[in-house]
């Protein structure tokens, strides 16, 4: 980035004092706008004044009467639009430790690692800057998408709007955030926190963009799957099950994925990515299953 063209940094100390001028952009961790040619900027608002928590617990929604769902009161998650990946791999590492939030722990990992970065990015790059670029293979999209991560956005006359991940990316580098709002920080029900995941990755190149991230998630105790694409599509596709499906049932669903939805790029050809997904997302279902095999006994 060409430092020249600014003129001036704001930090701001309230959100009142956050919102954007004419050529000025939000400045989370930078490692994207600074690695680009940004000509038309002229200032940056620095949104770390803000002060935001990393990562905080969210109340648990108030139980039904005589309810005795297990983790029904637990606390779900808030995940700061300027966290670091570092920083949230710091906030999850502990879990390791935990059975029943280890499987969490393993997955913020794993996504963190499917980044073509280096440790010391991981320091700087957020958890917000990488879902609001909308990267097809954006490494916090593909966890937050597998979270049922609900993201906040704000706008300056004090108005929120809440969309799932899922949905906020919409294609390669386009997501349904408008100019004039801000997110805030990623929602996780705490559900998605003692789920069970499977992780397949694979790119073109040992340390390359991910050509595919196909990530399987099992709750406890409805027994509800979820099979999410990223990566190999324009924009994130969740497949959503009542239960385990059948090798039959989720290559159909696999199979099922629009035409238009494979992504075509230097990192592999959409026939070729399609037929790679529906590959990992067996070797997800098999670990899922496994999994249940290994409880059971």
């Amino acid at each position: 980035m060409d430092l020249a063209e600014l003129r001036g940094v704001r930090v701001p100390r309230t959100l009142d004092e956050a919102w954007l001028q004419p050529g000025e952009s939000w400045l989370a961790g930078g490692s994207w706008l600074y690695s680009t040619p940004q000509p038309h900027l002229r200032g940056l608002v620095d949104l770390t004044g803000l002060g935001w928590s990393a990562v905080e617990p969210i109340p648990a929604p108030t139980p039904e009467p005589h309810s005795d769902e297990p983790g029904a009161d637990e606390p779900g998650l808030r995940i700061g639009a300027t966290c670091t990946v570092a920083a949230l791999l710091a906030a999850t590492a502990p879990w390791v430790a935990d059975p029943r939030r280890a499987s969490v722990a393993a997955l913020a990992r794993r996504c963190a690692d499917a980044f073509l970065m280096s440790f010391k990015v991981q320091e700087v790059a957020t958890v917000g800057g990488n879902v609001c670029l909308g990267l097809p293979a954006g490494a916090m999209t593909s966890l937050a998408v597998a979270l049922d991560a609900r993201a906040t956005l704000l706008t300056a006359d004090g108005g929120a709007r809440v969309v799932p991940v899922a949905d906020l990316v919409t294609g390669p580098g386009r997501t349904d955030r408008r100019p004039d709002e801000l997110l805030r920080g990623l929602e996780v029900d705490a559900a998605a926190l003692t789920a069970t995941y499977a992780v397949r990755t694979l790119s073109l190149t040992p340390v390359g963009r991910s050509a595919a991230v196909v990530i399987g998630r099992l709750d406890a105790p409805s027994g509800a799957c979820t099979v999410s694409v990223t990566a190999a599509t324009d924009r994130p596709v969740v497949l959503r099950f009542g239960a385990l499906p059948g090798v039959d049932e989720l290559a159909a669903a696999v199979a099922g994925i629009a035409e238009e939805r494979w992504y075509d790029d230097p990192h592999g050809a959409p026939d070729w990515r399609a037929q790679l997904a529906g590959v990992l997302a067996r070797e997800v279902l098999d670990e899922l299953h496994a999994g249940t095999r290994e409880v059971a006994a």
